[in-house]
């Protein structure tokens, strides 16, 4: 199969992604359902894999590019056959195409790959060994399923009164589909089988709700249908039965007719004027406030993925019943953002800009500030006016007025230690922004350093920070003011505007927006994945950045860009947002650093725990001494009928995540992924002696055990989590936490 003659949808690639993802992530823990505990500590999951397997991630890479480049999405669609029969209270409307066979093809590659590499087979196998789920299977079902399905699948959701109802539909391209469902349902696991009831029309007409039942799945000739109720499903196959056409008939259902006729592959939408509706009324500042900022006249939400120019786009659109105003108005009309010019194409995040009068915006701030301040939460803009008078500052007319509203931040390095950032500001008067700002300057008792250069009066000084004193520079050119993280940063800004070498004028850049939009643009992002994965790495060891240099490859930036328009603002992108190679990172890099970091909390948690039991047992044994130590968690908790009363029996020593009545000395409780539990050994009536112990859910969420008696001392010992607690003698066996070799790391 050639490439070259595939329509590969944005979508259709996120599919790939997701292929690729399961396949590496699920084997360390990630998909947790139905998967038994992993062998080995989820932390050194990846690590021991590329370690046992060489050349597995760069055979993980090549299998992605295969799904990338081989896998034939499905195409565009103009109508749809469901859209018509929804009901005419929808508010919410998705539709997606049938990748069945996508799947299938996704499939056959990776079966293939298996066969022709053995680091992957072997990989596979072992991943394989380890787990009570098949993905090739699962996958295999999938595409069997999907042959009972027509060509594309929509989720609905309605409300009718105060209650809501969401429905799946399908259309059925085969007989059998009741029977199939029946038999997939079967095949599952008691223990992980959903509770469903599949039925045709002569089941549903005797069906009737009752609470608690299931959701229900009515099969018929022509569509397939999903609903939690019986009433539901019944509504809907009399109106297929009559042939009604009720959502088509709506202004929202036209819309989403629109959106058909110009050809796509997944749309979702919303009826915000009808989901407004539903809203309670609030008090009446809350009502004002609202009206105020303006999306109370919100529309329609509207995203979908569609091919413009035989490129593909998603776009989405947040229409308004009339002209924008408030904060919603606050996006200015497209135009040609100047800023643009002074930012490096070597920039690892952008964001660009072009609002309403500044002055403007601070008037609806404090207006909005007004309607919803009140005794409790004063309006925290009253005191913006005096303060600027303290500092000999009109804030509006010295400040606000000055600016275009065009803004745009650029970060070329996240690095703590040395930050690297712009910020770009059109100015409307340059001269009269300087005084403005030797004002504040001398108010903050700080003198910038001046200095020339190539026609321009640079000002550089430092800012104190609690922390590390701040670099800051700025100066003024071509109707912008730029302020950087150092004087190189602003001179290498005003360097890349006069050569026109910037982002904004590159013919990559500009060739990466998107199709079918004004020349101009509201609002642009731009964000490199590749740098920003590339700082990440940073910390990686060095036999894994010399593996990832081989495997590496330049990532497309991703663009969005924003369009305010009189009664709408839309968003438009050509990017794919994910990148085969930042998938492959991110399962064998990140996830075992998140993992080892959750799992480090969640051990340091159940140390700190444990010492408030031991606290929380001390204190017992001296209030009730004809007791000695409480018998479990429970006693040293609240009393559930009483929660004030204190006793012997519920002593309200513990919160109620612990201390509650089911923590008893045969049950484990749980908090923040570690089980635990009290015992106590007793003679006559009096505990002599408690052992607490505390133990991790799984491997995947803490990776010691630890416990304590009347000692007061906390031990551990590594280990797989504990099916039982231990006595007292046992856990005094243990190794003592305060040891130089047992600190948590």
């Amino acid at each position: 199969m050639t490439t070259s003659n595939i329509s590969r949808p944005q979508a259709g690639r996120c599919l790939a992604i997701s292929f690729v993802a399961v396949i590496t992530l699920f084997p360390h823990g990630t998909f947790c359902v139905a998967q038994s505990a992993p062998k080995q500590r989820p932390e050194m999951g990846w690590s021991n894999d590329l370690n046992k397997y060489p050349g597995l991630l760069p055979e993980l890479t090549h299998l992605f590019d295969r799904l990338q480049h081989e896998v034939e999405f499905p195409p565009v669609r103009a109508k749809s056959r469901i859209l018509p029969l929804m009901s005419e209270s929808t508010v919410f409307y998705a539709a997606f195409p049938n990748y069945g066979d996508a799947s299938r093809q996704a499939l056959e590659i990776f079966q293939q790959e298996l066969r022709e590499s053995s680091v992957l087979r072997n990989w596979w196998q072992h991943v394989n060994a380890d787990s009570k789920i098949n993905l090739e299977d699962a996958l295999k079902n999938f595409h069997e399923l999907s042959e009972y399905l027509g060509d594309e699948i929509v989720i609905s959701g309605s409300v009718k009164g105060s209650e809501p109802s969401i429905l799946f539909v399908a259309e059925v391209r085969k007989p059998g589909l009741k029977t199939f469902l029946q038999q997939m349902l079967s095949q599952l696991p008691a223990t992980s089988r959903p509770a469903l009831r599949i039925l045709d029309q002569q089941d549903l007409a005797t069906e009737t709700d009752a609470p608690g039942q299931p959701a229900s799945i009515l099969v018929r000739p022509d569509f397939v249908i999903a609903a939690s109720s019986v009433a539901t499903l019944q509504s809907l196959n009399t109106g297929l039965s009559e042939n009604h056409s009720t959502l088509s008939s709506t202004l929202f259902g036209r819309r989403l007719l629109q959106a058909y006729e110009k050809g796509l592959t997944i749309v979702a939408a919303a009826d915000l004027q009808s989901l407004l509706k539903l809203v309670p009324e609030g008090s009446k500042d809350k009502e004002v406030a609202l009206e105020r900022s303006g999306f109370v006249g919100m529309k329609y939400l509207v995203w979908e993925h569609t091919t413009i120019g035989g490129r593909d786009v998603s776009q989405s659109e947040l229409s308004f019943n009339g002209r924008r105003r408030g904060i919603a108005s606050w996006l200015a009309s497209p135009r040609r953002l100047g800023s643009l010019d002074f930012v490096s194409p070597k920039a690892m995040f952008t964001v660009s800009l072009a609002l309403t009068s500044p002055a403007q915006i601070f008037d609806d701030i404090q207006e909005l500030g007004a309607a919803s301040a009140s005794a409790a939460n004063p309006n925290p803009m009253t005191m913006a006016a005096p303060m600027a008078q303290m500092l000999g500052v009109n804030l509006k007319d010295d400040l606000l007025n000055l600016l275009t509203g065009e803004i745009a931040i650029e970060v070329d390095s996240a690095t703590p230690s040395v930050p690297i950032w712009r910020v770009m500001l059109g100015v409307k008067d340059a001269g009269h922004l300087q005084q403005t700002l030797n004002t504040l300057l001398a108010a903050s008792h700080i003198e910038p350093e001046r200095s020339e250069e190539g026609g321009l009066t640079y000002y550089s000084m430092t800012v104190p920070s609690p922390t590390k004193p701040m670099e800051i520079a700025y100066t003024f050119v071509d109707g912008y003011l730029l302020v950087g993280s150092s004087h190189e940063t602003v001179t290498d800004a005003v360097r890349l505007h006069r050569s026109g070498r910037s982002l904004g004028k590159s013919e990559s850049f500009l060739a990466s927006l998107p199709p079918g939009h004004p020349a101009g643009v509201s609002g642009l992002m731009y964000d490199d994945p590749s740098a920003m994965m590339a700082m990440g790495l940073a910390q990686a060891p060095p036999e894994m950045k010399a593996l990832l240099s081989q495997i590496v490859q330049p990532t497309t930036p991703m663009i969005i860009s924003a369009y305010g328009e009189q009664d709408a603002i839309r968003t438009a992108t050509t990017s794919a947002a994910f990148d085969p190679t930042l998938v492959l990172l991110f399962g064998a890099v990140a996830i075992p650093n998140l993992l080892q970091t959750r799992t480090a909390a969640n051990d340091a948690s159940a140390v700190s725990t444990l010492r408030t039991v031991d606290t929380a047992e001390i204190t017992y044994s001296a209030a009730y001494p004809e007791r000695g130590f409480a018998l479990n968690l429970a006693m040293l908790g609240t009393d559930p009928v009483s929660p004030g009363t204190i006793s012997a029996d519920h002593a309200g020593l513990l919160d109620p995540t612990l201390g509650n009545p089911s923590c008893t000395a045969s049950s484990w409780c749980v908090k923040n992924g570690y089980r635990f539990r009290v015992t106590a050994e007793c003679r006559q009536k009096i505990c002599t002696e408690f052992v607490a112990v505390a133990t991790p859910v799984s491997t995947d969420t803490g990776r010691r055990n630890f416990c304590s008696t009347s000692e007061g001392m906390i031990r551990f010992r590594l280990g797989a989590p504990l099916a039982a607690p231990i006595t007292a003698v046992e856990c005094k066996s243990w190794q003592p936490l305060q040891s130089p070799s047992s600190t948590l790391k």
